[in-house]
């Protein structure tokens, strides 16, 4: 039509590192949401300049209570979370909840329906829900979820809940970047433990007997199992041997007291100062498995390597190579092409 123009289609601009900052810091969701998203990008640009905001924050950050919570699947974590959630919002805190989502295998797809599955919490002002697919990376932690808690602490949440797949993988990863690692079991302990593995119990500093409600019954034989159980392992602090305790999700039966629990832990670790202790190394864990992950992305992005890399499998799947002999020529490709 004469005299009329249409308008161009104008992408919505990129926020500064300061508008991230400033929204972050004032608890601007939406903004917590675009800063978090940056963090978890893979694009090297992106990454760039998530790391300058995550410098910018981490002054900021630490204050919060973080706690991780594991278990298997159908255990009830997401109805727990939240109403642990509400309990603690409705005393005045502000939690975010980070629901870590099993990524498909082969597709690298995740279903992310911890927020469908929470809505009380999803709708409390206090409260931030951020389910990522874990893509992959053991134990379903995603690459990104510590820098995502520097963010969510910088944001003023006071504590910050890290839900992990729980499907067999080792959980050692999450273990190590909370304050208290929380394990979530059902009932029926004499078949449940014979496929715990110990690994699982060692890391954690309370076990919870969930769905209390529902096996009222086998709840006496399920404490003792795991009772038993974490009586023979060593304990991680000569200050504190990891209770078990029966809670209901559903019904909030037990929950409080199993937070009372928590914050017993929080006191006395740091009293004593092992609660500083465990984040110090928590930070040298940091180092070496991002430096792992920079390595791996860095040789695996290699021209050279791409192109040896298909030879190499064609060599392995006819049977003319070792494994060890594809590894250095491999290596070799990738400090030839470093050299050039």
């Amino acid at each position: 039509m004469a005299g009329w123009a249409i308008p161009e289609m104008v992408k919505p601009s990129t926020p500064s590192i300061d508008a991230l900052f400033d929204g972050v810091r004032s608890s601007d969701r939406a903004m917590i949401g675009r800063a978090i998203t940056l963090v978890e990008s893979r694009n090297p640009e992106h990454q760039a300049r998530a790391q300058e905001l995550l410098h910018c924050l981490l002054p900021f950050a630490g204050q919060s209570q973080r706690v991780g919570i594991s278990g298997v699947p159908g255990v009830g974590k997401s109805t727990f979370i939240e109403n642990l959630g509400t309990m603690l919002t409705g005393s005045g805190q502000k939690v975010a909840v980070l629901a870590v989502d099993p990524s498909s295998g082969r597709t690298g797809g995740s279903i992310l329906g911890d927020k469908t599955r929470m809505d009380s919490l999803s709708a409390d002002l206090n409260a931030f829900i951020r389910p990522s697919p874990s893509a992959g990376v053991l134990g379903g932690v995603a690459r990104a979820t510590r820098e995502t808690i520097v963010v969510l602490e910088a944001a003023g949440f006071d504590t910050v809940l890290v839900e992990t797949v729980g499907t067999g993988q080792s959980e050692t990863m999450v273990a190590d970047m909370v304050d208290f690692f929380l394990v979530l079991m059902l009932p029926g302990a004499g078949d449940e433990l014979q496929g715990i593995k110990k690994g699982i119990l060692e890391l954690a500093d309370m076990v919870a007997v969930n769905k209390a409600d529902v096996f009222e019954q086998k709840l006496k034989q399920a404490v003792n199992g795991y009772k038993s159980a974490l009586h023979i392992m060593s304990d991680a602090s000569p200050n504190w041997h990891p209770p078990v305790v029966t809670c209901a999700g559903l019904t909030g039966q037990g929950v409080k007291e199993l937070w009372d629990r928590i914050e017993k832990h929080r006191r006395l670790m740091t009293e004593n100062g092992e609660r500083a202790t465990r984040r110090e190394n928590q930070r040298l864990t940091w180092l070496a498995t991002h430096l792992q992950d920079r390595l791996m992305d860095e040789f695996y992005s290699d021209t050279a390597v791409k192109a040896a890399l298909e030879d190499v499998r064609a060599d392995l799947r006819g049977g003319s190579t070792t494994v060890s002999t594809g590894v250095t020529r491999l290596l070799k490709a990738f400090h030839e092409s470093k050299r050039d």
